[in-house]
């Protein structure tokens, strides 16, 4: 009995680990406000934190060259660069250079919304316009097309989603995603399933939860306070990570965009190195 009782809890301590096997990244939206008011300060932060990965979606009115030297001071690396899609579209080489400078290697955009609601038409347009960024991209520059989601491509189309035909009608070898798991979620979609669907064609993912009784519907006006602490909202992480895990994500940025974020990362963080 005893000698059973060793093996169980030896097999018990072999199959727990962390979801993550490293610390994740950020995205610097979930502290856009310190940002803004204090760059240096803001980054001294993240890397009290100990995150030394960053995705840059703004600039918040500094240089590049400014931004890179305050990350090198720290340690911190910038591995995604977040631009406005029609800058992406209409300045491609002055998006890519400001990459370069930052060190990134991915340029990430999200589809712009309009007053009409995205449809099919307008998805084949984008279809056609991201295939053209990301080749120049990826052939001029050396750099990897991402786009990243944010609700309105889970629409039903045929016998999948807008976002389906997206992925099918985009080339792998110039468009790339950034799955956000919580603006997948709640328009319906799965996001294990999508990993599990899409697999390397999803390098980056942006790591979130949402306060448990909000409903899954996309349309309406999300109050950023409803993104919560990881492991304490709707959503199943275990489930999500190990597809992630399988699919081959490169990049996990936590992206809080709540009032409360800077006591959340930590406790999410946390959570990702808790062993289960």
């Amino acid at each position: 009995m005893p000698r059973l009782l060793a093996l169980f809890l030896s097999l018990a301590t072999a199959v727990a680990a962390p979801l993550l096997d490293r610390t994740p990244g950020v995205v610097s939206y979930t502290f856009r406000n310190q940002f803004k008011d204090d760059m240096p300060g803001t980054f001294d932060k993240v890397k009290a934190f100990g995150l030394t990965d960053i995705e840059m979606s703004n600039l918040f009115g500094q240089e590049p060259a400014r931004i890179r030297a305050l990350m090198d001071a720290r340690g911190i690396a910038c591995s995604s660069y977040g631009a406005p899609y029609n800058d992406v579209l209409r300045k491609t080489d002055e998006v890519a250079a400001v990459a370069k400078i930052l060190g990134a290697q991915y340029v990430r955009v999200s589809l712009p919304s309009g007053k009409k609601p995205f449809d099919k038409t307008e998805a084949l347009q984008r279809i056609a316009e991201m295939n053209t960024m990301g080749k120049q991209l990826r052939e001029k520059h050396g750099l990897t097309f991402v786009l990243h989601n944010h609700g309105m491509e889970f629409v039903p189309e045929g016998a999948g989603t807008l976002y389906d035909l997206i992925v099918a009608q985009t080339r792998p070898e110039d468009v790339s995603f950034e799955l956000d798991v919580l603006w997948a979620y709640l328009p319906g979609a799965d996001p294990a399933a999508l990993f599990a669907r899409y697999g390397a064609r999803i390098p980056l993912m942006h790591v979130k939860d949402v306060r448990k009784g909000v409903p899954r519907t996309w349309g309406h006006k999300y109050d950023s306070d409803n993104d919560v602490t990881l492991g304490t909202g709707q959503l199943d992480q275990a489930a999500i990570f190990a597809a992630a895990r399988q699919a081959g994500v490169k990049h996990y940025y936590l992206e809080d965009e709540s009032s409360h974020s800077l006591t959340q990362v930590p406790a999410s963080i946390a959570y990702l190195r808790a062993d289960r």
